[in-house]
């Protein structure tokens, strides 16, 4: 008798044939939009035009509409910036690690996390062309030919690594996101009629589905998936850079690469928990999104969660082994100034909330695993906002040190981008298959399994 891994009973439920798991993904692509999935594309676009107006007010009047200051100069700008980011890393992690490693427990999202990498990269490149003053001058951030001849960037300055990273990142993302769905889009072309079929059938460039095609798209995605890789460490180790190369206290520190792509594994992580979890309740798809998916996935949130706190402790104690007073009193400051409460924010919500996940029956419980998600996003924004705030606006000269407040350009550019994001996802969601149908049925029991 030949025993069957219990992990491959319970990445899909319900006892799914090949038919079925067409038929249920497919659906929402092929039907008619549901009331839940118009009402939230309705207030997607609501904030998106909110958000727009504002960022056509930045434009406009400038980064004066911001709550920046002489001693503030970076804040929510950079601030939403580096959480982006950090949102956008788990797509790629779950893509292309989980792949190389052979993970099954993948396959049913990692095509809502690879778009919700693309959709957050965009949302963090954003920030970039805000930021600007003069969004129409961005392609003076690239090097190429141009008629003053001696015009170049800086490659001493991380921000321009930043540009090279965020770009190969997106257009990497892009490429091993679309091959994934080649498959699935022929899947529906087959099914579709007229205009449809037309369009279907030009995204799904012609796959046939033959031995031939399937060895080459196989070979592709473990290429895509070895260059990826490397890219989920190097790109928040160069976002890190932004701040690890400079000298201001509580940024010139060597723990910042690690820490920051920990941080961004976890935040990740847990958005893709928050977008699955939604997709799970709006288009009934509890027999693929599993308990076991969701427990799995709040066990790289705890895992990286317990990181990120021995980060925090670790740049306690690197401050005061230092002897530099600087650097101490930076640290000191973060919890115990003006901005304590961003600080307890901080540790609340990203070190102890994860730690609920230990207990097996809260680990597998759908509504605390979607608060905790959120909780854990919060947390990591206001990460971000003390690294950058609280190390600015006390510096070197006390008669300098100042408060930040935010204004509403600031919360308006922010709100810019949720509404980009979920209009976007929205629109993924019900046009394109939201989970992969041919790697589901690879995880499917095959029909001599059930009879022994």
């Amino acid at each position: 008798m030949q025993v069957v891994s219990p992990i491959r009973e319970k990445l899909v439920t319900g006892g799914k044939t090949y038919h079925n798991v067409t038929e249920d993904i497919c659906k929402q692509v092929e039907g008619e939009p549901t009331k839940e999935w118009k009402i939230a594309f309705g207030v997607a676009l609501l904030v998106f035009a909110y958000g727009g107006y504002w960022v056509g007010r930045t434009w406009w009047q400038g980064l004066g509409v911001w709550g920046l200051n002489k001693t503030v100069g970076w804040a929510w700008d950079i601030t939403n910036f580096v959480w982006w980011v950090g949102i956008g890393h788990a797509g790629t992690l779950i893509s292309a690690i989980l792949l190389l490693f052979r993970q099954k427990w993948r396959t049913s999202i990692n095509r809502a996390a690879e778009a919700m990498t693309i959709f957050a990269v965009l949302c963090a490149g954003s920030f970039i062309f805000f930021h600007m003053g003069r969004p129409w001058l961005a392609y003076w951030a690239l090097p190429i030919p141009n008629t003053f001849g001696s015009l170049w960037v800086n490659f001493n300055s991380p921000l321009v690594w930043d540009v090279f990273a965020i770009s190969t990142y997106l257009s990497v993302s892009v490429l091993f996101w679309y091959i994934g769905l080649i498959p699935d889009l022929a899947t529906i072309r087959d099914r579709a009629t007229g205009i449809r079929k037309t369009i279907y059938g030009a995204l799904s460039f012609g796959w046939t589905g033959g031995a031939r095609a399937w060895a080459r798209y196989e070979d592709v995605s473990l290429i895509l998936a070895g260059l990826s890789t490397p890219l989920v460490l190097s790109v928040h180790t160069i976002v890190s850079f932004d701040f690890a190369t400079s000298v201001i206290p509580g940024w010139h520190t060597t723990i910042f690469p690690p820490y920051f792509v920990a941080g961004a594994i976890f935040s990740g992580f847990a958005m893709v928990q928050n977008l699955m979890l939604i997709t799970r309740v709006v288009f009934k798809m509890e027999d693929y999104i599993t308990i076991e998916h969701i427990s799995l996935m709040n066990k790289v949130i705890t895992i990286t969660g317990s990181i990120v706190g021995v980060a925090y402790i670790t740049e306690f104690f690197i401050a005061a082994y230092s002897g530099v007073q600087y650097e101490s009193y930076a640290f000191i400051n973060r919890a115990t100034g003006p901005l304590w409460w961003s600080y307890a924010m901080m540790m609340t919500c990203n070190v102890l909330s994860p730690q609920i996940f230990w207990f097996k029956a809260l680990r597998e419980n759908i509504v605390v695993s979607f608060v905790i998600a959120v909780v854990v996003n919060i947390g990591m924004w206001f990460e971000r906002f003390v690294i950058i705030v609280t190390s600015l606006h006390r510096d070197y000269l006390p008669s300098s040190w100042t408060y930040f407040t935010p204004r509403m350009g600031d919360i308006g550019d922010y709100l810019f981008t949720f509404g980009l994001f979920f209009t976007c996802f929205l629109l993924f969601a019900k046009f394109l298959p939201v989970i992969n149908m041919a790697e589901v049925k690879a995880v499917l029991k095959t029909s001599s399994e059930d009879k022994k």
